[in-house]
């Protein structure tokens, strides 16, 4: 699995970082934390991530997933959708917590002058918005949020479910009512912090024999 921390494109958090490659890890998975560039415009991150996502399988990883948070979920998702001719690009599962997925909504506007700039026409907006990029071939997904939180409101995540949700792709989602931004694995923070053992769960039932697969 590859971990990708958030930091709105412009730094990597670290609490999203090896934390939770370490506690992958602990479920016996291969992990590790890709620190794609930050401060650079699009398609930067998502070449650079699709370059280490083919050098594992060069290295013969046969199942490759990813998990993001904010914005490093956006990008994670990014890497799912997103149209490519070449397989070894494909990944086939994602989990998501609290990603930034519309660069349409005016919510998270740090992320979208970052990576997008500030007089992004409206067609890149749409080509970047994980809702849009949705297809029957897409991959499973494992969305996370909380209700309060004010710098990624989970409409976020709930526009890409429903995209999901109306393509037929595979897909949880958890919503939690209480807890901020940037919780990471949220040990201590109430109900949020079940995430990890419904999330632990899901993964394996991603990497059973015959599961769901974008390749």
């Amino acid at each position: 699995m590859i971990v990708l921390p958030g930091g709105g494109y412009g730094t990597h958090a670290e609490q999203e970082a090896e934390p939770v490659a370490d506690w992958l890890t602990g479920l016996g998975l291969a992990a590790s934390v890709f620190r794609y560039p930050v401060n650079v415009r699009h398609p930067a991150p998502l070449r650079a991530l699709r370059s280490e996502i083919r050098r594992l399988r060069e290295q013969g990883a046969d199942r490759i997933g990813l998990i993001g948070f904010s914005a490093g979920g956006h990008l994670a998702g990014h890497a799912a959708l997103a149209p490519s001719t070449d397989p070894g690009e494909a990944v086939q599962f994602a989990v998501l917590g609290y990603p930034v997925t519309s660069m349409e909504t005016e919510t998270y506007r740090p992320a979208q002058l970052i990576l997008l700039g500030e007089d992004a026409p409206p067609d890149l907006r749409r080509a970047t918005s994980l809702d849009a990029l949705v297809t029957r071939a897409s991959p499973p997904f494992f969305l996370w949020h909380t209700a309060e939180d004010v710098y990624v409101p989970p409409e976020h995540t709930y526009r890409l479910a429903a995209a999901l949700a109306a393509h037929d792709v595979p897909h949880t989602v958890h919503v939690y009512a209480h807890g901020p931004h940037g919780l990471g694995l949220a040990h201590g923070s109430g109900d949020a912090a079940t995430w990890t053992a419904f999330a632990a769960a899901w993964i394996a039932e991603q990497l059973r024999p015959g599961a769901a697969s974008a390749a």
